[in-house]
């Protein structure tokens, strides 16, 4: 059996520390440094994060900034499962499903970030953060690589409880934007991230126990 290299996530995954650290330190800024619609607060990098537009406040522009990278994580992951002969085909379809739902809202979410006047996490975003992973059950350059260079059954299951824990942590960072937000258009999102995502988790569930 040949297993296929995956170069695109391997790519993805050099720039993860540098955006980990930044969306930390966004958090950091956005809690604790940045007064909402009033100018001239800046955070790292000297990026401007003062006039927020109204309707959005703090809690919605650290959930966008933070779930983009969460999100192409999840993509990188799944697509650590794709155009291998020995995967099984269900764990195969539950990956594309992953891909095709969180591409579109990485897609909006970058929209958001632009009309809101913020930039995109520097460095990229994509791939895990290094050492013991990072926030919200962001996979680590070590749990990456083992997924990636596990075969059959083990490949299969180091990434669906991966995932379980990566979905679970998008689910506490949504409920938490339900909570703090202000952002209708979040507020959407969230729910409609907590909903799927949970319905994906009982899927993974089940797999498993197969």
């Amino acid at each position: 059996m040949t297993r296929m290299t995956i170069a695109q996530p391997a790519r993805r995954r050099a720039s993860a520390a540098a955006a980990i650290a930044s969306t930390a330190a966004l958090a950091l800024a956005l809690a604790g440094c940045v007064t909402v619609n009033t100018g001239g607060s800046n955070g790292p990098g000297g990026m401007p994060m003062g006039d927020l537009p109204d309707g959005v406040n703090q809690a919605d522009a650290m959930f966008t900034m933070m779930m983009i990278p969460h999100h192409e994580q999840a993509i990188e992951m799944s697509e650590l499962m794709l155009g291998r002969d020995d995967i099984d085909p269900e764990i195969v379809a539950l990956a594309e499903q992953i891909i095709a739902a969180q591409d579109p809202e990485i897609e909006l979410m970058e929209q958001w970030l632009d009309d809101w006047g913020l930039p995109s996490m520097p460095g990229g975003g994509h791939g895990g953060g290094h050492g013991d992973g990072g926030p919200g059950g962001m996979m680590s350059d070590g749990d990456l690589d083992a997924i990636e260079g596990a075969e059959g059954d083990e490949a299969e299951r180091l990434y669906l409880e991966g995932m379980i824990e990566h979905h679970e942590g998008a689910i506490d960072m949504a409920q938490d934007v339900l909570d703090d937000g202000e952002s209708t258009d979040v507020a959407e999102l969230a729910e409609t991230i907590i909903v799927t995502q949970q319905v994906e988790i009982d899927r993974v569930h089940q797999l498993l126990a197969t």
